[in-house]
């Protein structure tokens, strides 16, 4: 970050030969926003960003920032010659070094490459890999998801096969790739599939492919998803939507971490990293027969439970403001904030579709809003609860009443299947099956 465009301009020509991704930025108005999208291991900073006010302190000042928000990240000063001494103090404060403009290629290169290893080192990544990135995680304060992170701290470089539990829209899916993020793993791809929304006559040749010939329209060879997650991680949502018939086929490829592709005979080994998640009480679906309970063991090694947005209700104002941040930055829209009309509204709201929708209600507020700051009749925050898929089906019976939550999803998004997708907490494919399912 500078405010010199020809030193930006050098800087993009110089970095990329050396980091996998580089972005610059011209001043720090867009800084929280990029950093929540960019996830970078290091910041280059520079120390002055208004040409009538030369101390420094800005510089200073977002340093302090960047690693309150991030103290991963970590943060290189930028600096003129007559600057040494406050950069001096920038590290005594979190800075990991400073560069001194003019600078030298070389030593410029090897500092942020030392940074960079020491921020992938802190966050338990492979340095050699260039290609991991960090999830969009948000811990909170929560006492809950404070044991959940420090239990993610110790599994995340193992390869533990992990099994996360929660309601729609907790963020089984973003804490399934802050793990992958955070494993040696990182370097290779996480591969993700929503196992609810693979239909039955073809859960086969998506999850283990087939050969050419195979069936009708087998023209070609095809790869499946585990092949395509070799060396990485597998990550598969809604595991609890699989059919009881085919959970056997599942669990016989992950004892044996090989797949035999439809209408083949060869055996293939697949070396990945097992993440499973579901919204579904798994032990009571064991206890009725409907889940396999050598499977449940098989993937459960490692469990984490994300709580519900309405028991963490510290974190649902920091929260709506990192989605101000983030939908302020792609829509263009001068938004700073939440006034306390706005805050009061946001902590006193059901939230039944947990972080997702709240995410949606803040997105819909920034396109809407006129002003720079978010008030209460900004958000239009629905005072009636609306189940979720999760919260409202009773244990054991996951399927009960699931029909009249989806008429009831689609009526009060008038018909919008993404809004009533992303209401329920569900992909828009899974949507698509339920409405099929139920002839909607």
């Amino acid at each position: 970050m500078d405010d010199n465009a020809g030193i930006r301009q050098a800087l993009m020509i110089l970095l990329p030969m050396h980091f996998a991704e580089v972005e610059t930025l011209p001043s720090p108005v867009t800084l929280v926003s990029t950093l929540e999208r960019f996830r970078p291991d290091v910041v280059l900073l520079d120390m002055n960003f208004n040409t009538s006010i030369n101390t420094g302190n800005e510089g200073l000042y977002w340093a302090g920032e960047i690693k309150k928000m991030m103290p991963e990240v970590e943060v290189v000063l930028f600096t003129a010659y007559a600057d040494i001494q406050l950069a001096v103090e920038g590290m005594k404060c979190g800075a990991f070094d400073f560069i001194v403009k003019p600078w030298e290629n070389e030593k410029l290169v090897a500092t942020l490459t030392a940074a960079r290893d020491k921020a992938r080192k802190a966050m338990g990544r492979d340095a050699r890999s260039e290609k991991g990135t960090v999830a969009t995680m948000y811990w909170g304060s929560s006492k809950a998801m404070a044991a959940i992170q420090k239990t993610v701290d110790k599994i995340a470089p193992t390869d533990a096969t992990v099994l996360i539990t929660g309601e729609n829209g907790t963020g089984k899916d973003v804490l399934a790739r802050e793990i992958h993020a955070r494993s040696l793993r990182n370097g290779k791809p996480m591969v993700a599939v929503d196992a609810g929304a693979i239909t039955e006559t073809l859960f086969e040749s998506e999850l283990f492919g087939h050969v050419k010939g195979a069936f009708t329209d087998a023209h070609t060879d095809h790869v499946g998803i585990f092949e395509q997650a070799d060396g990485g991680t597998l990550f598969l949502d809604e595991i609890g939507n699989i059919p009881l018939h085919l959970q056997a086929k599942l669990l016989r490829v992950i004892q044996s971490r090989s797949v035999v592709r439809v209408g083949g005979s060869k055996a293939i080994p697949v070396n990945i990293r097992l993440i499973c998640a579901t919204n579904m009480d798994l032990e009571a679906l064991v206890r009725e027969g409907r889940f396999r309970e050598d499977l449940y063991y098989r993937i459960n090694t490692v469990h984490l439970a994300l709580p519900p947005l309405r028991e963490r209700k510290e974190d649902i104002v920091p929260l709506a403001e990192r989605f101000i941040g983030q939908y302020a930055d792609k829509y263009h829209r001068p938004l700073t904030g939440l006034d306390d009309s706005a805050k009061a509204v946001l902590e006193s709201g059901h939230w039944n579709g947990n972080i997702r929708e709240l995410q949606n209600c803040i997105e819909k507020a920034v396109i809407l809003s006129e002003g720079t700051v978010l008030s209460a009749k900004d958000l239009q925050v629905d005072a009636r609860p609306m189940p979720n898929l999760a919260s409202a089906i009773p244990a054991g019976d996951p399927f009960q009443n699931e029909e009249n939550l989806v008429r009831e999803a689609i009526e009060r998004s008038n018909g919008n299947i993404s809004a009533a997708a992303k209401m329920l907490g569900v992909s828009r494919p899974t949507m698509y099956a339920k409405m099929k399912k139920y002839g909607l």
